[in-house]
């Protein structure tokens, strides 16, 4: 494994990780064209920002920005998104929400500044975001397809990834509250140790869960109250090492009493407000 990149995991203790700090044009982002609940409080993001940072580096990782304005780009912050990074490079991706269309190329230039090589990208009309795409383990990749990610993208990502002899999964996402809303797979199961998952499993597609469950899968069910404040959103910065967003008290009970150990922020303006958690403010680079 190459030793500045690869992230072929969820859990792998994680060790170099990509962040963008709020920036004007996320704090002057129309509520009505982003879909956010009201416009974020720059002031505030920025510290809760600054605080969620702080957790990634007690835990051991070594953070790096992308710092190249984006004008008009308020959603940039979720770096999680445009890319992901396997042994061999960048796949970069083809954000299906078309106000993030653009991002791409911004975060290609950052990490071929960062001596990691773009290993593919996906083109045409293909669409797919990083929040539809889950590692379950080395050599499984599941795709969520739904309103952010297209057969196109899953066929592409099938082929780039062949290569690497990972397997692609499909796993169909519910119609929920339509295209507008942001509903990735990540919004509903996050991987947080060994055979350990967060789920939301009202939405969980049936076959999906059944794999899950055949293949040993413990779950952490979040109820129906705490998927509203992104439960099953829960970054592992190692195996049975959590963070998550504060205001999910019976989620995190059920971490804890399942052996995770799990710090939390406060995230108002830069994850309830605009619909990213913890998972979505990070592009790990490195989990070894």
């Amino acid at each position: 494994m190459n030793k500045n990149y690869g992230s072929q995991s969820m859990i792998a203790p994680l060790r170099k990780v990509l962040v963008k700090r709020p920036d004007k044009y996320f704090g002057n982002a129309d509520p009505a064209k982003w879909h956010y609940t009201s416009r974020p409080n720059l002031t505030v993001a920025r510290k809760e920002h600054d605080t969620f940072v702080s957790l990634l580096r007690q835990a051991g990782a070594d953070v790096i920005y992308h710092d190249e304005p984006q004008p008009n780009q308020a959603d940039a912050l979720y770096v999680f998104d445009p890319v992901i990074i396997t042994d061999q490079g960048a796949v970069i991706l083809r954000m299906g929400k078309d106000l993030r269309r653009g991002e791409e190329i911004p975060m290609a230039r950052c990490l071929e500044a960062l001596g990691i090589p773009v290993y593919y990208s996906l083109h045409g009309q293909a669409l797919a975001e990083g929040g539809d795409l889950l590692w379950l383990d080395y050599d499984t990749l599941a795709v969520g397809l739904g309103f952010r990610t297209n057969a196109e993208g899953l066929r592409q990502l099938k082929e780039a990834l062949s290569r690497l002899d990972v397997n692609v999964m499909p796993v169909e996402l519910p119609y929920f509250t339509g295209p507008d809303a942001c509903l990735h797979l990540l919004s509903l199961i996050s991987i947080v140790d060994h055979n350990m998952a967060v789920i939301y499993k009202p939405l969980l597609s049936v076959p999906f869960w059944e794999y899950l469950k055949a293949h040993g899968f413990q779950f952490i069910e979040v109820p129906e109250e705490e998927f509203k404040t992104m439960g099953p959103n829960v970054l592992a910065t190692a195996p049975g090492n959590c963070i998550m967003l504060e205001g999910n008290p019976i989620t995190r009970k059920r971490l804890e009493k399942a052996g995770c150990r799990v710090s939390t922020y406060s995230g108002k303006e830069i994850s309830l407000k605009a619909e990213g958690g913890p998972t979505c403010l990070t592009r790990p680079i490195l989990r070894d």
